[in-house]
């Protein structure tokens, strides 16, 4: 692990850090004014930070989709940018506040450079693990526990495989509850996916006129 990754491995900390020193302010704001400036500084800590973090970073380090390797000399810019996403994923409860609003969790993906569309329904208990690796069509229905990840990691030869590639769903398709989609699953539009399925890497689901034929 390069010295890079280290170092990257300790941002989740930062942010947990300088969002309790933020609350900590917040609560002895001394007027009601001071607490709404206040409270903009924790809420620029939580959300604004990694934000702006993950996209300096895939600036100078793109994220090659494909085979590659995290142990060794090279260094791995997914490794980098997982880390600077790992707050949402210890703590849920920040983004599950972003899906009670219409429209505002569709925004904050588009923020880190993932393509969504019109209309597109998250429910609370979804999970991503790569938010900049996501192409989800209009009116799209996500359901309960959906995850959505696009790298996998497996043991080969001493070392650890990497595989990253981007997640695509079609518009109107519809995910059930439960699901879960790896790298480079291509979900057709009007797809209709049943609770509990799991589709593996790089497989392609067929659209619902398709089935019927």
């Amino acid at each position: 692990m390069t010295l890079l990754s280290r170092l990257l491995a300790f941002f989740p900390a930062l942010v947990m850090g300088l969002g309790g020193v933020s609350f900590v302010y917040l609560c002895l704001a001394p007027t009601w004014r001071a607490g709404l400036l206040r409270l903009g500084l924790l809420l620029l800590v939580l959300y604004g930070l990694p934000v702006l973090t993950y996209r300096l970073y895939i600036w100078w380090y793109p994220i090659p989709e494909g085979v590659s390797y995290l142990q060794g000399k090279q260094y791995s810019p997914w490794w980098g940018s997982y880390q600077i996403q790992a707050i949402y994923i210890a703590f849920p409860t920040l983004e599950t506040v972003l899906r009670l609003v219409p429209g505002m969790f569709s925004t904050w993906l588009r923020l880190w450079g993932a393509e969504v569309g019109r209309q597109v329904y998250w429910t609370p208990g979804l999970e991503i693990a790569d938010r900049g690796l996501l192409s989800i069509g209009d009116r799209v229905v996500m359901g309960h526990r959906v995850g959505l990840y696009a790298h996998v990691i497996k043991p080969k030869r001493q070392d650890l495989m990497l595989y990253v590639k981007r997640i695509q769903v079609g518009a109107d398709a519809f995910v059930g509850a439960g699901s879960r989609l790896g790298p480079g699953v291509v979900v057709q539009p009007g797809t209709f996916l049943p609770a509990g399925s799991d589709v593996y890497p790089n497989q392609k689901t067929k659209s619902v006129n398709e089935c019927a034929a």
